[in-house]
């Protein structure tokens, strides 16, 4: 298993160019399994989180698309201020989450206070976000490590460990570290954000959104291997359960007509695996993978040792940053269009369990 782009220094996929020992990115998902491959950020480190309010009743309405776009907005509008790209970040379909270095305090704040009032005033959505030090989250006992995942020679996506954005998040969503409203606020630099695609149809079963966190407290090494458990089944058939198959892609233009090497740069380019604390998967796959995993899924929490959320979809939904400045570098972020992420997640804080057949 070798890094993807052996070629390339690290110092050219240093995060923002200011991470001392950036890691290198892996072509082979299953090496962010290993916890012995992620980077400790350093403690003057920023973190910052973005979330939808009341993101499933937005959904339900059919406001999908601008859960996602809103969700995927910090992301371009903190790239697009800093001036590049290379620096963590993940998104989560209603929200995302990014790490800059200290000098980038200013930057961070006003793209937060950007998209939070873009999002009240464009779209009729309520964001929250908050900002913190990877020190005051260590200080809680929690991390945050990072690794690379290359999903083409062109698209790198950061992987998060050690359990600090989940614990941010949480505090973030109680009323802490919220970033203030400004006074006077621009709108923010969204260039490259788009939703060009139709949503587009499950060819094997049913899009799963899926989450897979470990318990408080459990061992990295025996979730790891959990997961690799869970992986084997999604990944047996065609091109590891990739939610965007070789035939449908079908622009919102549809004048505008798409050939096969653009589509499959696209789908190269897209994030439908990462860890984030834990897998963050939106997949294409039969209802007997699905019910296969559930099933180890579910008697590994009755063992304590994860926790866990899934929601089955027709279709999955892709919003799309080109940088200006890099088009071959083009990210394409999944989630399934009933829910997707935001439903997985209601489903494993509320701490159910879904119903198994047994057969």
């Amino acid at each position: 298993m070798q890094p993807a782009v052996d070629a390339v220094q690290a110092d050219e996929r240093a995060m923002g160019g200011q991470h001392p020992n950036a890691p290198q990115a892996y072509s082979e998902f299953s090496r962010v399994l290993d916890p012995s491959i992620y980077e400790a950020l350093p403690d003057d480190w920023l973190v910052g989180i973005t979330d939808v309010v009341g993101s499933t009743s937005a959904i339900k309405s059919g406001r999908y698309e601008d859960v996602n776009y809103a969700g995927a907005s910090v992301i371009a509008a903190v790239g697009n201020a800093w001036g590049d790209f290379d620096f963590p970040f993940v998104f989560r379909g209603d929200g995302a989450a990014f790490a800059l270095p200290p000098q980038g305090i200013m930057t961070a704040t006003s793209a937060l206070r950007q998209v939070v009032a873009f999002a009240k005033t464009n779209l009729n959505l309520a964001l929250r976000a908050g900002l913190l030090s990877v020190g005051e989250i260590r200080a809680s006992g929690r991390d945050v490590r990072v690794a690379r995942y290359a999903a083409s020679e062109d698209a790198t996506y950061a992987m998060f460990a050690g359990g600090g954005l989940k614990w941010a998040e949480r505090q973030i969503k109680n009323g802490r570290y919220l970033v203030k409203p400004g006074s006077y606020t621009t709108e923010p630099d969204l260039t490259g954000l788009s939703c060009d695609w139709e949503p587009v149809p499950s060819q094997r079963g049913e899009i799963l959104s899926l989450l897979v966190e470990p318990s408080e407290g459990g061992s990295p090494e025996a979730f790891a291997a959990l997961a690799k458990c869970v992986l084997s089944v999604l990944d047996a058939g065609t091109r590891q359960a990739h939610p965007l198959s070789r035939d449908t892609a079908i622009t919102k233009d549809r004048a505008r007509s798409v050939n096969l090497e653009t589509w499959l740069a696209v789908a190269s380019n897209s994030d439908f695996r990462k860890y984030d604390d834990g897998l963050r998967l939106t997949l294409d796959c039969t209802r007997e993978q699905i019910e296969a995993v559930e099933a180890i899924l579910v008697a590994a929490k009755a063992r304590g040792e994860v926790n866990f959320g899934l929601h089955r979809q027709s279709h999955a939904l892709m919003t799309c940053f080109v940088p200006s400045g890099k088009p071959d570098s083009h990210l394409h972020f999944l989630d399934g269009m009933g829910g997707g992420y935001a439903k997985a997640a209601e489903m494993m804080e509320a701490n159910e369990l879904p119903m198994v057949s047994v057969r």
